[in-house]
């Protein structure tokens, strides 16, 4: 590994490398900001410029612009509430209230911090088991897929917290809204009322960008008196500690350390992309905080979680791509692009044939974690100072850059009337407490899992291939205790079956993990059975005493 990072090191550390992969990070960090102007938008605009530079200075400067839009999506979504890219969709859950409570330099440094964090780790992993991880993605059916997003849609369960029936009736909204347009298999019109412009669906970007930003600019300025606050309160100084929001990032390093790995399982299954494991990791966070009653109210592990695990999602995509010639996302895809016009063929031996430009890759990403830390921490200041505008001054300007955003991504008016319908949805939903999260997570699996169970059913019609497949019957499980969670949680500690649901995830789960292929995850499904008697044997010798009822 050594000789191949020396043999590719001077490719890619020269003068006009590191020029252009800076320019790409600043160009990444203000185009993920930007709401609607997503990232793949921008890897497309910077595709040309590469075609007459050398595979690595032109792979190095997507990259760069990757890497950089990932973490330029934190500021519009803790500054605004507008999640500037649908991979950070779940910063805002917790960013936003933090800044809204006068702490936006606190928000804004935990999530640039968490970003480097996942990015710095995903791109160890990439130097080190890219191969051996790529094959996971080989593994995948899509049976799998079908599951893997049953199990993220039961996420619902535990962000619609104490309103369960309005969250499962938001998500459903969501799911039917997903079906609205032609039909994946056949191309069939569905639910479009007569209407011809119905057929092409809502496409989900409007529909993120109109239920985050019109309807929550709507809710912000429906009084005189809210509309004349600056948009973060009161503030009058505004002070970004770094070193205070490094050591709070580090104090909850596991935390960290869940999300990334998330990130990075996730990305090496192709088009699962950072939308949905910015989302399982917050999930996975709150589900194992002992303040989960405070995420959705500022806390600092929801800041965490989702930012950590969209940008090491990066590496994680690069690895399929790479090894395997599998695009992770749509960025990546780009890329595939890229190395192809290059006449650079990724494979399982690109890496073992190819060592220079492989490993240069993996340098450049490395290095456009620390450009982007380095970048951000430079133009926080500025962006922290939209938080003294005037609500209804940034209502207009947001709004506008919105539309903007939304008829050029594909130069279709229904867009933008998509935007002004879910705007007013999610005005209406807020004000009658409708969590909206479970609605825009509906949006964004309701299309992945029609796709996946048709191409299921298109090979055969026995429903039994959904238990008899590791993979599925892994994530099947991990569905019915994501369930069973909510209710774990609400009577931890006062009653006595609780005790017992940690062992028996470990026990039940090991089933499925025994059935993968290999050698080393039968041992890893053993180790998990012992784990789970001796805990469960330990809560038997302890006894159980209820808490008091508070």
């Amino acid at each position: 590994m050594f000789e191949n990072i020396a043999l590719a090191a001077p490719e890619l550390f020269t003068l006009t490398t590191m020029a252009l992969m800076m320019v790409g990070t600043m160009a990444g960090l203000l185009a993920g900001a930007i709401p609607g102007f997503t990232i793949a938008m921008a890897v497309v605009l910077v595709l040309p410029f590469t075609f007459t530079m050398s595979p690595v200075q032109g792979l190095a400067t997507m990259i760069a612009v990757y890497v950089g839009g990932l973490s330029g999506g934190l500021m519009s979504g803790i500054l605004t509430g507008i999640p500037g890219t649908p991979s950070s969709v779940a910063t805002t859950f917790d960013g936003y209230p933090l800044a809204r409570s006068g702490k936006p330099g606190l928000a804004l440094g935990v999530g640039v911090w968490s970003s480097f964090f996942g990015g710095v780790f995903a791109s160890v992993v990439l130097m080190l088991v890219a191969p051996q991880l790529a094959t996971i993605g080989l593994e995948f059916q899509p049976v799998d897929y079908f599951s893997l997003v049953i199990f993220a849609l039961t996420v619902t369960a535990s962000l619609a917290g104490d309103q369960m029936v309005k969250g499962l009736m938001s998500g459903l909204l969501g799911l039917l809204v997903a079906t609205v347009g032609a039909d994946v298999v056949f191309g069939m019109p569905r639910f479009t009322f007569g209407f011809d412009v119905m057929e092409q669906g809502f496409a989900f970007l409007p529909v993120l960008v109109g239920i985050f930003a019109f309807g929550r600019l709507l809710a912000d300025v429906k009084s005189k008196e809210k509309a004349h606050q600056p948009l973060g309160g009161d503030t009058t100084v505004v002070h970004i500690d770094y070193i205070g929001s490094a050591k709070e990032v580090f104090k909850r390093w596991g935390n960290a350390l869940r999300s990334s790995i998330i990130g990075v399982f996730v990305g090496v299954l192709p088009a699962a992309g950072s939308t949905i494991s910015n989302i399982l990791a917050y999930d996975q966070a709150k589900k194992t905080s002992k303040e989960s009653d405070q995420f959705g109210k500022g806390s600092i592990d929801g800041i965490i979680a989702p930012e950590a695990a969209n940008n090491a999602t990066a590496g994680g995509a690069l690895i399929v791509m790479m090894a395997l010639g599998l695009p992770g996302d749509i960025m990546t895809a780009i890329m595939l692009g890229a190395l192809l016009i290059h006449d650079v063929i990724p494979s399982p031996s690109f890496i073992a044939d190819e060592p220079k430009i492989a490993y240069a890759i993996f340098l450049a990403f490395f290095v456009a974690n620390f450009m982007m830390l380095a970048l951000q921490s430079l133009t926080l200041r500025g962006f922290v100072m939209i938080t003294k505008v005037k609500l209804y001054m940034l209502t207009a300007v947001i709004l506008f850059y919105c539309a903007l955003g939304m008829f050029a991504l594909n130069n279709i008016g229904w867009d933008m009337w998509t935007l002004f319908f879910f705007g007013i949805l999610g005005f209406f939903m807020r004000a009658l407490g409708f969590p909206i999260v479970p609605l825009v997570l509906g949006v964004v699996l309701g299309r992945i899992a029609e796709s996946r169970l048709s191409q299921v059913f298109a090979r055969s019609d026995d429903i039994g291939v959904f238990l008899s497949r590791p993979w599925s019957l892994f994530f099947l499980m991990l569905a019915c205790f994501s369930l069973l969670f909510p209710l774990y949680q609400k009577h931890h500690g006062k009653a006595a079956w609780t005790r017992f649901y940690p062992p028996a995830l470990l026990v039940v789960m090991a089933y499925p993990v025994f059935l993968m292929p290999g050698t080393i995850r039968p041992i890893v499904a053993g180790l998990m059975v012992v784990s789970g008697l001796v805990m469960a044997g330990l809560e038997i010798k302890r006894g159980f005493v209820p808490q008091e009822n508070k």
